[in-house]
């Protein structure tokens, strides 16, 4: 496949033309592949929207209940007024309970726009105008604008309350003064009532700030315990596949079984399937069949009907064999199909497959790829998204591998470094190092034995061709020739687990048996397995010194590893030891 683009004649036909208007000598086919829509929720976050909008909405209860305590306060101190009946009075009264009970049924609202100002204005106003024209400082309804004060702080901050507070209190003092010389008693009248208002704009403004900073670590928690439960929900998803479809999973098995399946359902001479990334956004090749070519390509650099069949997203099959400029990826070929591939309407690839003869692809074959091709670029990006999630636990996984080859190397080498010195030192005194050297010798040998051994038990593993039972024969068979434990295995299996969970069983069993070959001073192990393919149950006996429940042994020597690979999988895991009577690991997985 040449790397300069290749263009295809302008004749090439237009699939919304008529076949009389094809040209002659090149066909090209384009087939919508039908891709889902997601829903969208705009309506649901407009009704949320409204809510949040309003700004005091969540003190709506507190408001509720100050303007009726307010409200029933004034008609108590009204009450000599309605008795006798004072008209200058009582209109006002009903007014405010008026206002009160309307208050209650539409509760006022703030947004922050010119006309919820407005309104808030209005509400202002309307008590200031009651309790002027009812005796100003003296008025029954005084308490009423401590309930306008209130919501205006409430509203937009104690500041913006504390101005209103001043404000009332500036208007009703004055037009009491500018009426008559006040004496002492108006003065601190009007001081009494002022530092109240002003206090009540400064509280109920501090309690707004509180309120909304409560509620901002409040909605910060929920988001938090939203993104937690989403991502719990998400992991038991994939844990469930990973223990179910574990070899659908992976991205070789998947690529060669998509070519071999595109064989069967159709002819063809030379493949390409290309898989681009988010990275550098090039189309590297990742299966090719009968065709050489380069392994990673730019977009511009495909041919023509290929970054039509991208942009497009279009199935593109297209006559290359008499175009003046040939597109495609062997020189013999007549006929190219470019498919694109379409996980969740997103491009993940491209697949590009050509026939060296004079035989075209027919509508039963675009019907034939189409169908095929779905599943296929959903499979294909399953693979691609299942490894880079497999890549997350890599990190731990090298970390149990640095801290078994510090437990099994680290300290030999150091002793070996110790041992070198020593030697060093004897040789610089003239003392004889013979016998010293011949002891490193030996000692290094270990270390190599060691090593060698180590690196044998961390490639051991099962797989789609060594179930567990041969598994753990061989590396029993390893541990007993580089140990002095006798270990009999009884092992039977009606049918296999899935390699996810049957990988996590063995490693189970690994662990449990060179903890016995360390630690446990054992004679002799028995392991057993049983398995019909949807339960399991792995038990492995020592004789050895055991451990006291309890002691810090049971979370060590690969105790805690143990427990996390079981949960991992579903599985329980009981570890039952005494002192002097050896220890029991039973790992037992149950069906769902």
């Amino acid at each position: 496949m040449s790397n300069a683009p290749s263009s295809l004649s302008p004749d090439v036909a237009d699939p919304t033309r008529s076949d009389r208007d094809a040209s002659p000598s090149s066909t090209v086919v384009e087939r919508r592949i039908s891709t889902g829509r997601r829903s969208s929720d705009r309506a649901l976050r407009a009704a949320r929207q409204v809510d949040e909008d309003d700004q005091l909405a969540p003190y709506g209860p507190a408001i509720l209940a100050v303007r009726w305590a307010t409200t029933v306060a004034c008609i108590a101190l009204s009450w000599q007024a309605l008795a006798a009946p004072d008209f200058s009075v009582v209109p006002w009264t009903a007014a405010v309970l008026a206002n009160t009970a309307i208050r209650t049924i539409s509760p006022l609202r703030y947004d922050s726009t010119s006309r919820a100002t407005l309104n808030l204005l209005l509400e202002v106003g309307f008590h200031l105008l009651a309790v002027a024209a009812t005796g100003f400082w003296e008025s029954p309804l005084v308490l009423s604008l401590v309930n306008a004060v209130m919501v205006a702080a409430f509203a937009r901050g104690f500041a913006f309350g504390t101005r209103i507070a001043t404000a009332n209190a500036v208007a009703l003092s004055t037009s009491v003064f500018v009426q008559s010389t006040p004496s002492y008693d108006d003065l601190e009248l009007a001081a009494r009532w002022t530092t109240v208002l002003v206090l009540v704009g400064i509280i109920a403004g501090y309690g707004r700030r509180l309120a909304s900073e409560a509620a901002k670590r409040h909605n910060q928690a929920l988001d938090r315990l939203s993104r937690l439960t989403d991502a719990n929900a998400l992991l038991s998803s994939l844990h469930r596949v990973a223990q179910t479809l574990p070899s659908s999973l992976d991205s070789n098995e998947v690529l060669d079984s998509t070519i071999a399946r595109l064989r069967g359902i159709l002819a063809f001479d030379s493949a390409v399937i290309l898989t681009t990334d988010d990275v550098d956004h090039l189309f590297t090749v990742s299966r090719r069949s009968g065709v050489r070519s380069a392994d990673r390509y730019r977009r511009h650099d495909l041919p023509e009907h290929a970054r039509r069949a991208l942009s497009n997203k279009t199935i593109v099959a297209v006559d290359v064999g008499s175009t003046p400029e040939r597109g495609e990826l062997h020189p013999d070929a007549e006929y190219a199909l470019a498919v694109p591939l379409l996980a969740q309407d997103e491009v993940v690839g491209v697949l590009i497959v050509e026939r060296h003869t004079r035989q075209e692809f027919s509508e039963r074959d675009l019907e034939v790829v189409q169908a095929f091709i779905e599943p296929t670029a959903l499979a294909i990006d399953n693979a691609r998204w299942f490894a880079r999630i497999r890549t997350v636990g890599a990190d731990e996984e090298r970390n149990r591998i640095a801290r078994d080859l510090h437990d099994r190397i680290g300290q030999a080498l150091a002793f070996l470094a110790f041992e070198l010195d020593r030697v060093v030192r004897m040789d610089e005194h003239d003392e004889p190092v013979g016998e010293a050297l011949q002891e490193l010798r030996g000692s290094l040998r270990d270390v190599v034995a060691e090593v060698r051994d180590t690196l044998s038990d961390l490639r051991t593993d099962v797989d789609t061709d060594s179930d567990f039972a041969s598994t753990i024969a061989e590396f029993a068979e390893r541990v007993m020739t580089r140990s002095d434990l006798a270990i009999t295995i009884d092992a039977e299996s009606s049918a296999r687990l899935p390699i996810r969970q049957e990988r996590e069983m063995w490693r189970i069993a690994q662990e449990a048996l060179i903890n016995t070959e360390r630690h446990a001073d054992a004679s002799q192990v028995s392991i057993t397995w049983r398995c019909n393919g949807t339960t399991a149950e792995l038990n492995v006996t020592d004789d050895g010194r055991g451990f006291e429940a309890g002691s810090g042994r049971a979370d060590s020597y690969g105790m805690l590893g143990m427990r996390e690979r079981a949960a991992s999988i579903g599985a329980g895991l009981n570890v039952i030891s005494r002192i002097g009577e050896g220890t029991s690991v039973r790992c037992s997985l149950e069906e769902r």
